[in-house]
């Protein structure tokens, strides 16, 4: 198999449809985002609108043919690893509290979208799972890692990746908001909590608000908010972030972190509606996912990106959709999107007055 993709990668760079990676560990060293206050150098683009490997191109047409195969896609789950705890962070989820907590943030009444219902991320009950649950944390740590490989920490990684993200959604809002306040937060798709207590310790006065389809992923999180001192206390939603349920006009910042590349095209679309909906005139929305322009994502080893796809079912539909365009349809305003690590786009826009 290693062959096979070796071979179609090394066609596909001959071709011109996969750009050449001479030379990219030493790029790699250079590309952290400026907007960390660290002075390095900026993340680069490259030279294709997209992967060669996304679409209906020849090579993308064989990854989906091999990952079609249920060993190879289980098999993908653990290909890569990093210096994280992952057994340990699982084990003591799995062992905590957590499942009285569950009982007491599911609504059983929520019926879930039919995408949801699929086999996600090497989990065959996809996000609906303790399992799922247990290891979101750790594998969040991953993406820092993934786009910070040169960190000598997986903290310091962390740090590069959420601080440029959160520095973007500032310097948006004070640029474009007409002075208003981030009072309250919505972090739709918020898994286990990570970028939501990470938006709430930028924004202490404000009051967050974590919204996600799992109740798995809600209770771990609420479960470990229990044990934190906080000012403004995260409020837990089990919800569908395509219908929130919550009132228009009453949030002032709506995250999606990591959320669009999980979701038909279709979804994306009324997750932006939504957000737009429930935002404040002035408000700002923030969506960062990976960024089809990266340089470090055009020149995946072929390996490397069959891993992706083989456990991430839409990635093609978001490389494919225009996701700023869709965001000016939808009625944002100002509409901005930077390169906030080499993997990652945060892409902001605001609600007009």
């Amino acid at each position: 198999m290693a062959a096979i993709l070796a071979r179609a990668g090394a066609t596909a760079a001959a071709s011109g449809s996969l750009p050449k990676s001479t030379g990219r560990r030493r790029r790699n060293a250079v590309i952290v985002a400026a907007a960390t206050g660290t002075g390095q150098a900026m993340p680069q683009e490259g030279a294709l609108e997209r992967p060669a490997w996304s679409g209906e191109t020849p090579l993308s047409r064989l990854v989906g043919a091999l990952i079609a195969f249920k060993p190879l896609y289980s098999l993908m789950k653990t290909a890569e690893k990093w210096n994280i705890p992952w057994r340990e962070m699982t084990k003591k989820v799995l062992e905590s509290d957590v499942y009285e907590v569950f009982e007491r943030i599911r609504d059983p009444k929520l019926v879930y979208p039919d995408y949801y219902l699929s086999p996600f991320h090497a989990y065959d009950e996809g996000n609906l799972s303790w399992l799922a649950a247990a290891e979101a944390e750790p594998a969040t740590m991953s993406i820092a890692k993934r786009a910070i490989p040169e960190a000598t920490s997986i903290e310091e990684a962390s740090q590069i990746v959420r601080g440029s993200w959160l520095n973007t959604i500032e310097e948006h809002h004070q640029k474009y908001s007409g002075n208003c306040e981030i009072n309250d937060i919505l972090d739709i798709g918020c898994s286990v909590g990570v970028s939501t207590r990470y938006l709430a310790e930028k924004f202490p006065s404000a009051q967050a608000v974590g919204l996600d389809l799992s109740p798995y992923f809600l209770a771990v999180a609420a479960q470990k908010e229990e044990k934190l001192s906080r000012q403004n206390p995260i409020r837990w939603v089990h919800a569908n972030g395509e219908a929130t349920g919550l009132p228009s006009d009453s949030f002032d910042l709506v995250s999606l972190a990591y959320v669009c590349h999980e979701c038909p095209a279709r979804a994306i679309t009324v997750l932006v509606k939504e957000a737009f909906r429930v935002l404040r005139p002035g408000g700002t929305i923030a969506l960062t996912d990976n960024s089809p322009k990266s340089k470090v994502l055009q020149e995946l080893s072929p390996v490397l990106f069959t891993l992706m796809k083989s456990t991430e079912p839409f990635l093609d539909e978001y490389y494919m959709l225009d996701l700023e365009e869709t965001m000016r349809q939808v009625g944002f305003a100002n509409v901005c999107s930077i390169l906030t690590d080499p993997r990652h786009r945060t892409v902001t826009a605001t609600v007009p007055y």
